[in-house]
């Protein structure tokens, strides 16, 4: 099968033809229609520190995706052959500890799919059935595509309660922007989205009811006052992975904020740990997708009116691999989706 992967390393991915995935038994082989390109594929092309210490090489990366079932392994009983599903991209051990108490988000030996074990830029793929997410008929392909990303927002916007409270966010990445439209659909009060990028701001003001800031031109505290926030915000969540970003969130926020916090620095963050201690914030840490509330959290707000759909901005069939790496990396594009069957 076709497939892309991590072949040497160095910076890049290579389409390569490589062996058809071995079934085992509780797993299904899924024959992939769509897959997204995510910020972990573009640290994985680009072969930087967290990406040379984290991927083995040679490797089928991908982990955004959505197909149908063409195979069952001994014990699958719950899917049926030529169901459409999407999948959790963390495989965990239903046995630890975390698992056992119903937490298996937080198994501290999940692999990741595509990261360090066999990802879905393929034409097939072999997953868990336990990982499985059946998609409903009116959850298109393309949609069941960026369902993993739309869960990294949905988690991060349902940490806290929003219903009437201002809300600050920081990073108009694609996740963002999806957090700012679960927001709205939730009922936030007044929205902010934050970021130095106008062509990102610009693609978030045309998908969600939304009051973007360019911190090019005005920072954090300013935009509150100038949008009558006179004690801080609420609710923050960051979003970008930029240490400035988060300290300039933290200099916005109300006394008893919650911050919700995505987006990954590449190197350790220094903070005024003062302002956090006297204005009593709260911060919490958010990895992946609750497994699997978040799943069914997010497709229930689909199905009830969520439009996130406007955020793919780019369609290329898999083998234009090279110029949907080069649209995401350019930092203007919203998602990027391959299309395997094309």
């Amino acid at each position: 099968m076709l497939a892309l992967v991590k072949a040497e390393s160095a910076v890049g991915l290579w389409l390569q033809e490589v062996p058809m995935p071995t079934l085992g038994d509780g797993e299904v082989l899924i024959r992939i229609r769509k897959t997204g390109i995510c910020g972990t594929d573009l640290h994985i092309w680009n072969w930087d520190d967290w990406a040379q210490r984290t991927v083995p090489v040679p490797l089928v990366t991908g982990h955004e995706y959505a197909g149908e079932i063409v195979e069952k392994g001994a014990g699958v009983r719950h899917l049926r052959l030529g169901q459409r599903v999407s999948g959790e991209g963390h495989l965990i051990d239903p046995h630890c500890a975390a698992a056992r108490s119903g937490r298996f988000h937080l198994d501290p030996n999940t692999r990741g799919v595509g990261v360090n074990h066999p990802g879905a830029f393929a034409e097939y793929l072999a997953l868990p059935a336990f990982n499985v997410i059946a998609l409903p008929d009116d959850i298109d392909d393309e949609l069941g595509a960026i369902l993993d990303p739309l869960g990294n927002a949905v988690h991060v916007a349902l940490s806290f309660d929003l219903a009437g409270n201002d809300v600050l966010i920081t990073g108009a990445g694609p996740i963002g922007i999806m957090a700012a439209a679960v927001a709205r659909h939730v009922g936030a009060a007044r929205i902010l989205l934050a970021d130095i990028n106008p062509e990102r701001l610009s693609l978030a003001r045309s998908i969600v009811d939304v009051t973007t800031v360019d911190l090019q031109q005005t920072s954090l505290v300013e935009a509150a006052q100038e949008h009558g926030i006179d004690q801080g915000f609420q609710i923050g969540f960051e979003m970008s992975g930029s240490n400035a970003a988060l300290d300039s969130l933290v200099d916005a926020m109300a006394p008893g904020g919650r911050l919700a916090c995505l987006g990954l620095p590449s190197r350790k963050v220094l903070l005024d740990w003062s302002a956090i201690v006297c204005k009593s914030l709260q911060i919490r840490g958010v990895y992946g997708r609750e497994m699997f509330e978040t799943w069914r959290k997010g497709l229930a707000m689909l199905r009830n009116g969520l439009r996130v759909r406007d955020v793919i901005t780019h369609r290329f069939a898999a083998r234009e691999f090279r110029q949907g790496f080069a649209a995401a990396q350019a930092g203007t594009a919203g998602k990027v989706v391959l299309d395997w069957s094309a």
